[in-house]
């Protein structure tokens, strides 16, 4: 049904990712969950991306695609995909095709079964990955282990493109973050709130600069100040709102309704 409210929304950022673009879809599209929704978010592309956006499996009545005028960041497009998001469940997906839309089902399992309130995808807890920088990875872990040291969670992998939320939990946080500071950001907020967070082994198929990585240098140094800037205050908040005996910060989700089906992609 048109008006039907999707069970999960994948809220896809993309910037100049022509080779990939229409791949994506499709694979988001053949994910395995029902009902769904994608919205595209297409953040001021100049390669040819935006045609592709006219065309293909861009056409499917399950994606929406949105426009920036010009380019902001992932941040800022993931901000305008969440306003735009109708799903009882949020999820991130990257237009790289580096994480694989077949890991929805166990991404949801958490959400689905009230024990979670948001999972975290982890590329480094036995999921099949590419193997490519050995520095990006001593990265990765450094700025889990700090910002596992503000928020007090035991993530292993706080840097993940997939983190997927309940609705109500998303509409709690601000973001403030244009780039790549979005990811220290939710996470640190999403620990400031107390809810329930999961992990989930994921599979990861990384790419090099040359086959179109962006994330570089300055990324990792604007993270470790989005780790104090947000983790710190959002630590006293957890603390002050531990101190008062008061009912979990949002209500149970719930199973899945009828109609809703999450199954394994062949």
């Amino acid at each position: 049904m048109a008006h039907e409210m999707p069970l999960l929304s994948v809220v896809v950022p993309c910037f100049n990712e022509r080779a990939t673009i229409h791949l994506a879809i499709e694979q988001v599209l053949a994910c395995g969950v029902e009902p769904l929704e994608l919205v595209v978010v297409d953040d001021g592309s100049t390669d040819g991306t935006r045609d592709l956006l006219t065309q293909g499996p861009a056409l499917d009545p399950r994606v929406r695609i949105v426009l920036h005028g010009r380019n902001q960041g992932k941040g800022a497009a993931l901000r305008t995909g969440f306003r735009e998001a109708r799903g009882r469940f949020v999820l991130v997906q990257d237009a790289d095709l580096e994480y694989d839309p077949r890991d929805y089902p166990s991404l949801l399992e958490p959400l689905l079964q009230d024990r979670a309130d948001v999972v975290f995808g982890t590329r480094f807890a036995g999921g099949t990955h590419r193997v490519l920088y050995y520095w990006h990875s001593v990265g990765n872990q450094l700025l889990t282990m700090l910002s596992n040291m503000v928020t007090d969670l035991n993530l292993t992998d706080m840097e993940t493109c997939y983190k997927v939320f309940r609705r109500d939990v998303l509409d709690q946080i601000t973001l403030e973050e244009n780039r790549f500071g979005i990811e220290p950001e939710m996470t640190a907020k999403i620990a400031g709130l107390g809810v329930r967070v999961y992990e989930v082994p994921i599979s990861y198929h990384g790419r090099t600069y040359a086959e179109g990585k962006k994330i570089g240098l300055k990324d990792a140094f604007r993270a470790v100040y989005c780790i104090a800037r947000y983790g710190i205050p959002a630590r006293a908040r957890a603390r002050e709102s531990a101190r008062r005996p008061t009912a979990r910060a949002v209500a149970p989700g719930g199973h899945a309704h009828s109609g809703e089906r999450v199954s394994k992609p062949s």
